[in-house]
Parts: C-alpha cells; sequence; structure tokens
C-alpha cells in the first residue's frame, strides 16, 4: 500500500487518541504461547430479538454485535472508551475502532457503533502493520478483536482475545479465541457470557441504557459476595479485656509487658489496669465516654489502655508531642472530657486544655492509688460498644476521628493471632506510635495468648544496630514494620549478618510492598514469614493478610484473601461488583467496618453506607481501587484521589506507577501530575536504580504496556526517593523538585573539602535529590531531612556520624567539620565513606 495519505493520518490519529487499544484483565496461572477456543450459541429467540430490534433501529445487526461488545470491554477495563480490533462480516484486515459507552442508551450506543463501522468504510484497504509503522506505533494497537467475518486459528501478534460473531439466518454463535497465558477457559467462559448478557439486555429494550453488573451470572455473584468473604469465625462473646483476665487466671506470674528494664507479669498489669479503671469511673466516666491517653509509649500507656477498656470508656490516643493545636481539635472533635496523661508529658497538653473548656486530667500514677480495689471491674459491655477511635488526616486538612468498635477489635486480634502465628510464651514488638491504629494489636494481641508485649523505644528504632540487637536480645518472634523500614534493616543485616533465631514472621503495612524486597528479605532470611497486611482504620485496622513463605511468581505483590469474618467488594460506582479481575472501588462490609467518623456527619454519610447486599450491614468505601487475582487475592491499584485528567482523558496515576516499578532498572517509582491554571497538568515519573535510564527508553518500555496519553512528559532519577517520617514517598517534596530551577551551584555555595563533598553526596542520596543541589550551608532538615532519612544517612555512611551529631550539627559544613575534628585528633583519615554509585 502507498503511504498513508494526511487524511488517513488524521482519523487514525484521532481513532487511537486515547491509548490504541483497550486491554483485559489478565485471568490465568498458566505460561506459554497456547491457544484454545470457547464456543456459545445464543438462544434462539435472542438471536430473532436483535434482528428485529436492529432493523427497528435502522442499524445493521453488526453494529449491534460491536455496541455489545464494547459494553463488555468497557465493564472489563474499567474505561468507558475502548478501543477493539474490528473486522467487518465482509471480510478485510481487522481495523482499530473506537466506540465512547458514557452515558448512552443502546439505541445511541448502536447509533455510535454504526458511526465508528462507517468510518473505517475509506480504510478498509489500510493493514495493521502499515498502520503501525506509519503512525510510529511500536506494538499492536489492540489485543481484543471482534470479527465478524469468521476467523482463522491463529492470533495477530500482541492479539490475546479475539470475539467471532457467526450468523446463520437469525441464529448466531460466538467463538473465543484466546492465549491461554492471559485468560483461562473459566475467564472466556465469563467473558463469552457477558457478551451474550449485553445482547439479550439490548433485545429486552434498545431504549434502556446498558447496565455493567447484569453482565454478571448469578453465580459470580455470589462468588464476589459470599465466596470471596474471609470465613465465618464464631467470636467468643466477650470483648478483649475479659479475655485477657481468663490469661491472668490461667498465669498470673508469668511476664505480660517488658519496656527497657522494666516488666510486668499478667497479675501485676491486670491489678494496675483495675485500680485506673476505678480511679476514672469515680471521674464519673459513663457509657463510651470517650478518654484520651496521653502517655508515652511505655508500661504506664499498656495500663492506661487497658483501664479505659475495663471501665466501659473509648480509648482515644494522643502523643505527647504532637502540637497543641491538634491535641486541642481532636479533644474537641471528640467531645472528650477526661484526659489520663503521666508526669513530665503536660506542656503541650495543658497549652492546648486552655482551649477546650470542660476536660479533666488524671495523673497515671496518683490513679495507681493501693488504696482502690485491684479486683476485676465487671462491667458489661456489648459487641458493638465504641472501643476506640484513631484519628487519621483528611483530605481537607481537617482530621477525622475513626470510631470502631469492639467487636471489630477483637476480630482483628484473632487474625493478627492466627495469620502472624501468635502463640504462648511468643514475644510481639511493639513499635508503631500510639498515633497510628496498628500500635494498638502490637501493643494487646500477645495478652491473648499468654505470650509477652516488648515495647521498644523510638530511638532504639532509629538506631538500626541497636534495633536489630534488641530483635535478637529480647528474643522478638513477631515484628511488623512499614517496608521502607525493613529495607533498612535488611540492608544493614546484608551488610552485618547476625543470626535473630527466634524471628518467625515479619508483617508489612502501610504502603506498597515490592516483589524486589520480598525476594532480597527470603534470600537472607528464608525461613522468617513475610506477611502483607492491607486494611483502613476505619475497618478495625487489617482486613486482608498474604502471608508467603517466598517471594510472587508475579510482578506485584498481593494484598491477599481476606481475613475472618470480613467481606471486601470491587464495585462499581453504584455499589454492584464488577467482572472478576477488572478494576473498581474497594469497599468493606462485615464485622470491620466502624461506626464512623466522631462527631461528623457530613464526612460519615459519605463514606459509610448500608450495604445493598446484606441488609442491615455497614458497608465502608475509603478511595482504594483494587482488583481480584486468580485464588482469590486482591490486589491494590491506586487511589481513588489519585485519577488526574490529562487532555481530558482520565487517568489513574497508581497505574503509571505501577508500570514504572516494572521497568528493569527501576528500583523504586513515583508519578506525579503537575500543573496548575497557567500550565496544562503533565505527568512527572520519578525514579531510583542503580544508574540512570535514558528517557527514551524508558517511555518505550511504558508504551509497552500504556497508552500514549498516560506516559510521563519527563523523568527524574534520583539515587533515593524523598520519604515522610512515616517512610512514604514525600509526594509534596517531589513536587517542589519539580518547580525548582536546575542551576549549578554557585562557587561559594559549592562543597570546598573532601569531606563537604562526600557528606554532599550522602545527603543527595537520602534526600532523594541531585548532588549538585546540595549546598556547604544547607541545614539537613530544612531541606526535608525527617527521622527515617537522618536514620538511612547514618546508615549509608555506615555509622562515621551519630544521630546525635546531626541533630547538633545540622548543617553540611558544620557536620564535616565535626567529621575533620574527629580526624585530626585520631590522626588518621576522614572515616566517612563514599555512598555507593
Amino acid at each position: 500500500m502507498t503511504k498513508l495519505t494526511e487524511a488517513d493520518r488524521d482519523y487514525w490519529e484521532q481513532a487511537l487518541a486515547a491509548g490504541g487499544f483497550t486491554a483485559v484483565p489478565r485471568w490465568s496461572t498458566e505460561s506459554g504461547t497456547d491457544l484454545a477456543g470457547y464456543e456459545l450459541a445464543l438462544p434462539a429467540e435472542t438471536g430473532a430479538a436483535l434482528v428485529r430490534q436492529a432493523a427497528a433501529l435502522g442499524s445493521p445487526v453488526e453494529a449491534v454485535l460491536l455496541a455489545a461488545h464494547a459494553t463488555v470491554l468497557a465493564a472489563l477495563s474499567g474505561e468507558p472508551d475502548v478501543t477493539t480490533g474490528y473486522r467487518a462480516a465482509d471480510g478485510g484486515t481487522p481495523l482499530p475502532c473506537r466506540v465512547s459507552t458514557t452515558g448512552a442508551s443502546w439505541c445511541e450506543l448502536v447509533a455510535r457503533a454504526t458511526r465508528a463501522v462507517a468510518g473505517l468504510l475509506p480504510h478498509r484497504g489500510v493493514t495493521t502493520a502499515e498502520l503501525m509503522r506509519q503512525l510510529g506505533l511500536e506494538r499492536a494497537p489492540f489485543e481484543v478483536e471482534l470479527d465478524l467475518a469468521g476467523s482463522v486459528d491463529e492470533l495477530a501478534a500482541g492479539t490475546v482475545l479475539r470475539v467471532t460473531a457467526s450468523r446463520e439466518g437469525e441464529g448466531f454463535t460466538l467463538l473465543l479465541r484466546y492465549r491461554t497465558a492471559a485468560l483461562d477457559a473459566a475467564a472466556v467462559a465469563r467473558i463469552a457470557g457477558y457478551h451474550r448478557a449485553a445482547l439479550t439486555q439490548f433485545a429486552a429494550d434498545p431504549q434502556a441504557a446498558p447496565v455493567p453488573s447484569a453482565l454478571l451470572s448469578a453465580a459470580e455473584r455470589r462468588l464476589q459476595l459470599e465466596g470471596l468473604a474471609g470465613p465465618h469465625r464464631e467470636l467468643p462473646d466477650r470483648r478483649f479485656h475479659e479475655l485477657f483476665e481468663e490469661r491472668v487466671r490461667i498465669h498470673p506470674d508469668a511476664v505480660a509487658a517488658v519496656h527497657g528494664a522494666r516488666q510486668c507479669t499478667y497479675r501485676e498489669l491486670n491489678e494496675r489496669a483495675n485500680r485506673l479503671g476505678r480511679a476514672l469511673l469515680e471521674q464519673g466516666l459513663g457509657h463510651e465516654d470517650v478518654v484520651a491517653v496521653v502517655t508515652e509509649r511505655n508500661l504506664d500507656w499498656l495500663a492506661a489502655v487497658l483501664a479505659v477498656f475495663k471501665a466501659g470508656g473509648a480509648y482515644l490516643p494522643i502523643e505527647p508531642g504532637f502540637p497543641a493545636e491538634r491535641i486541642a481539635t481532636m479533644l474537641a472533635r471528640a467531645a472528650c472530657h477526661l484526659v489520663l496523661t503521666e508526669s513530665g508529658n503536660t506542656a503541650t497538653l495543658d497549652r492546648a486544655l486552655s482551649a477546650v473548656p470542660d476536660v479533666r486530667t488524671l495523673g497515671v500514677d496518683a490513679a495507681d492509688d493501693h488504696t482502690r480495689s485491684a479486683t476485676d471491674l465487671g462491667i458489661k459491655i456489648a459487641a458493638d460498644q465504641l472501643a476506640y477511635i484513631y484519628f487519621t488526616s483528611g483530605s481537607t486538612g481537617e482530621p477525622k476521628g475513626a470510631m470502631c468498635e469492639h467487636a471489630g477489635f477483637l476480630n482483628h486480634l484473632h487474625a493478627k493471632i492466627t495469620d502472624l502465628g501468635i502463640r504462648e510464651d511468643q514475644v510481639v514488638s511493639q513499635t508503631a506510635p500510639q498515633c497510628f491504629d496498628i500500635s494498638l494489636w502490637q501493643l494487646v494481641a500477645a495478652l491473648l495468648t499468654g505470650g509477652h508485649t516488648h515495647l521498644i523505644d523510638q530511638q532504639t528504632i532509629m538506631d538500626v544496630p541497636r534495633f536489630v540487637d534488641t530483635l535478637a536480645d529480647s528474643h522478638i518472634t513477631v515484628l511488623q514494620v512499614v517496608p521502607s523500614y525493613l529495607e533498612a534493616v535488611l540492608s544493614h543485616l546484608e551488610r552485618h549478618p547476625r543470626p535473630l533465631p527466634d524471628l518467625r514472621c515479619v508483617s508489612v503495612t502501610g504502603e506498597a510492598l515490592k516483589k524486589g524486597l520480598v525476594q532480597r528479605w527470603f534470600a537472607a532470611r528464608p525461613g522468617v514469614q513475610l506477611v502483607n497486611a492491607y486494611g483502613l482504620t476505619e475497618t478495625s485496622d487489617d482486613t486482608n493478610h498474604e502471608v508467603m513463605n517466598q517471594a510472587p511468581n508475579d510482578d506485584r505483590v498481593p494484598l491477599g484473601p481476606c481475613v475472618p469474618n470480613v467481606r471486601v467488594y470491587v464495585v462499581d460506582e453504584q455499589l454492584q461488583p464488577v467482572p472478576l479481575g477488572a478494576p473498581g472501588q474497594i469497599v468493606f462490609s462485615g464485622v470491620c467496618v466502624g461506626r464512623g467518623y466522631v462527631n461528623d456527619p457530613e464526612r460519615t454519610c459519605a463514606a459509610f453506607l448500608d450495604d445493598p447486599h446484606r441488609i442491615g450491614q455497614r458497608l465502608y468505601k475509603g478511595g482504594d481501587y483494587g482488583r481480584w487475582l486468580p485464588g482469590g487475592k486482591l490486589e491494590f491499584l491506586g487511589r481513588r484521589d489519585a485519577q488526574v485528567k490529562i487532555r481530558g482523558f482520565r487517568i489513574e496515576i497508581g497505574d503509571v506507577a505501577n508500570a514504572l516499578l516494572r521497568v528493569p532498572g527501576v528500583s523504586d517509582g513515583a508519578v506525579l501530575a503537575v500543573g496548575g491554571e497557567s500550565q496544562a497538568p503533565q505527568l512527572v515519573a520519578f525514579y531510583s536504580g542503580p544508574r540512570p535510564l535514558e528517557a527514551d527508553d524508558l517511555r518505550g518500555r511504558l508504551g509497552q504496556a500504556l497508552p500514549s496519553y498516560m506516559l510521563p512528559s519527563a523523568f527524574h532519577w534520583l539515587e533515593r526517593l524523598p520519604l515522610t517520617a512515616n517512610g512514604k514517598v514525600d509526594n509534596k517534596q517531589l513536587t517542589r523538585l519539580v518547580g525548582r530551577p536546575q542551576e549549578p551551584q554557585a562557587a561559594d555555595r559549592a562543597p570546598h573539602t573532601p569531606t563537604e563533598v562526600r557528606l554532599a553526596r550522602a545527603w543527595a542520596e537520602v534526600l532523594g535529590i541531585r548532588e549538585d543541589e546540595v549546598g556547604r550551608r544547607d541545614h539537613f532538615f530544612r531541606r526535608g531531612g525527617t527521622s527515617l532519612s537522618a536514620l538511612k544517612l547514618v546508615i549509608a555512611l555506615d555509622r562515621a556520624v551519630s544521630l546525635k551529631d546531626l541533630a547538633s550539627h545540622p548543617v553540611l559544613a558544620d557536620l564535616a567539620g565535626l567529621l575533620d575534628g574527629h580526624e585530626e585528633r585520631a590522626g588518621e583519615p576522614c572515616a566517612v565513606p563514599a555512598p555507593p554509585p
């Protein structure tokens, strides 16, 4: 064929503007290149109705078949605008055909399909290969075909599914040809069923709108609503603290908790909590009254939490170091009138209380009066009574307090005990700050099994070698950390191997767990289980556990199946299940779902709904998107609020970021949408890895998985991505990097001495910025340094500096001077090693 005309190019560029093809979600555990087929005959009455309704609309039956096919692809992909390969009934080569399903009735959709087919007629001589070559496409423009001419056995390269509709009179038969590495037989049978259901919908009422949820068979709906739920487990008709009291009677003299040099037995902890609980009741504590606990992470904290539960109150954790304004906001929003605190932790609390009237404080030491009875309080507490309130950040900047009940709390504890293997005499580490919901299970789960809790202070956590020593010396068996901190621990262990004979299980949570880290972990600690935990504060913490004894075969680490008594649905905007494997909103039902946000009806009504599938049950939608995987495991795809529009196309940033992470040579990555009123939004990618990659190579790799409109316009390599104090990627700092002019250092700002140069390189590594952006008078913490990045700097420098050194000498030149002073006194070269290239 001759070269495409300008009109041809315009047509195809417009037709393929949204990326060139619509993909079907993979649903197969096989590999290889085998082809298979599946055949489905439509009922005769359905075929007759299709012909009759098409004639009434003045459209060819081929347009009806295309409209139904587009509806199925939209449901499978989660995208309303789809592009499929299309071959007309009179033959020719398959060509890309784009159809929008947005806001259309069946008759309008058929009209759109009719226009789409008509638009292909002048281009029937174009072959796919010529089209790809002349438009500069690097892959087949479609991976799903609708073939109305009858198909050959082979599929074109890049095509994974072909749907052939053959007609004999008014009878129709669907033949699906597919690659088994992408789809298994059950998945293809479902897709054939979706086509049949779509055509049946049209035949029944062309004036109605397509109903995507009605594509699913009754069996698939049952599977998603019932079969993928966590198994039913009967919960004891007792609250957590009552089960703890049973353990006290079984082994009163066993160690319950350790913090530093202090420890307490089950009996001692129980008696102290009972005295504190009576003190709370004497202060007038009533049913579900909120009690704020403002203490450090120590044994006082543990006793205070138990006391609140025993007295029938609702626990509200507040860290002593929180700003006074935030403490006041939390107390006021929670309608809290009683605070349990300890001496030495009242400075910011006192300032906060000046803004909140009618709040009484009670010191833990004063309340622990031995004249009070130490026997169990015996207050009757119902399963649906409020147990605790955790405040989380809101999208508006106003914190919201998630309320959870005793039944959800206890269900979560049992799930942790089962899946993490917490047994009698085992030691669970408590590492999370009080304001994070994971701190609670870490604090108390061991107390239900006869094990004990080991509270590890923040100073130890921020000193990785000391933390590893603690794991070994304290015989820790169960540990939970965020992946970024686990990486720091693992890096230290790879440099300084040592046995951890008691460690049995490590749980990771709070951010995406990458396969590379899992592989490294099992290479270093093959006998130590990893559990990827997923859940939200509003769902009583974790709802899914992926328990691993080896790295997964797929590129991503799944979130795992639901824990007992928990239901997770993947749904559309109408809260109806989407097809298995298709992307959708992750929503939660079951005992895990909390009560709402305290004294915040507007945000409660927006997120906490009635479960339309289980009468009388609450449902929570938190904004996460995901999909089901074969085997009943959940996969996280991104946040709902991470969606952006670029040139009118809806983009889930998580999709782009996940594709970036799969590129060889990319260790970590993040994608942002940048731009403002004066600048069109665009995607910018940041990545780390052993070395920078060519932007064209990156774009080409991503182009193999993403449509062109989802490709970032720029790529920035950083030795390390900047992290927040919680160990998550700091998107705000990345945004600042985008807007910061990349100018060379002025001579008077650039590092002068060899020590300054080496420190600048180390700073750039842990702060995730360019080395030439680090000046000798820069302040580590003002450049975005956090406690976690400070810890990473100490590790990168192999402990040539300490956290104390950095805190007292945060300016680069001053820290270099300190090291040079050490050198002069020691009479030997400076010990600062160069970071790895």
